[in-house]
């Protein structure tokens, strides 16, 4: 049966948007590594590096998502997409990669029947918040959360840890305050303690593998848990 059970898990397909993003490129490995799949899909703006016999890794700027989803077909989605309303350049911009983007892959998920959905949010996500990054998550969350599709994980980290390829001098310095400031995170405020990329990654890959039907909501400190299993 054990035979049977990884024969089945070998034939599955991954789909990840994000994969040159801090937990994407984490995850891109994982999954290429994971026995789960035979074969990876991978689509982002620009090359990742990363080689593997299970990859084919398609280059687009993702503005003619239609054209992209049209020609996919695969078991698990994952969506590591997100920017810094700086980074994007205007709201508008930041929207569509945070938002639009997201909710447009989970439609194409449930569409093609995919069996699970797991999308990288934001701790203090809430539609309602008066902050606009934090209300945009929260939007894009509870879009696709009404999605039809049978597990769907939003995971909400804090402070991503981790090497970036490009300087941004208030993430570092926040970083170091994070450092000095988690061990004093305690209770209900533990999930706002910083956690390392590779983390949030692991958690991802061992959540869609443990398979728990339904729809999910994971904090920081609940997804620092998870990444210590085995998946």
């Amino acid at each position: 049966m054990e035979v049977e059970k990884d024969e089945k898990q070998r034939q599955k397909t991954a789909i990840i948007f994000g994969s040159t993003g801090l937990v994407g490129g984490y995850l891109l490995e994982l999954l290429c590594e994971s026995n789960r799949y035979r074969k990876v899909l991978s689509f982002s703006r620009r090359a990742s590096g990363f080689t593997h016999p299970k990859l084919k890794e398609h280059i687009s700027t993702l503005n003619s998502i239609d054209d992209i989803l049209n020609k996919i077909v695969g078991d698990d989605f994952y969506c590591c997409l997100g920017t810094t309303i700086k980074k994007a350049g205007s709201k508008d911009n930041f929207t569509r990669i945070d938002l639009t983007l997201p909710v447009r892959l989970a439609h194409f998920a449930e569409k093609i029947k995919a069996q699970s959905f797991s999308v990288v949010s934001s701790v203090g996500a809430n539609p309602n918040s008066s902050n606009f990054y934090l209300s945009t998550k929260g939007q894009m969350e509870n879009r696709v959360l009404q999605c039809d599709i049978p597990n769907i994980s939003i995971l909400r980290p804090s402070m991503l840890l981790g090497p970036r390829d490009e300087f941004r001098f208030g993430e570092t310095a926040g970083k170091l305050l994070m450092a000095l400031a988690n061990p004093l995170m305690m209770g209900k405020f533990k999930k706002y303690r910083g956690i390392r990329a590779f983390s949030v990654a692991k958690a991802m890959l061992t959540i869609t593998t443990n398979e728990t039907k339904g729809k999910e909501i994971y904090e920081s400190d609940e997804l620092q848990q998870i990444a210590k299993k085995q998946y």
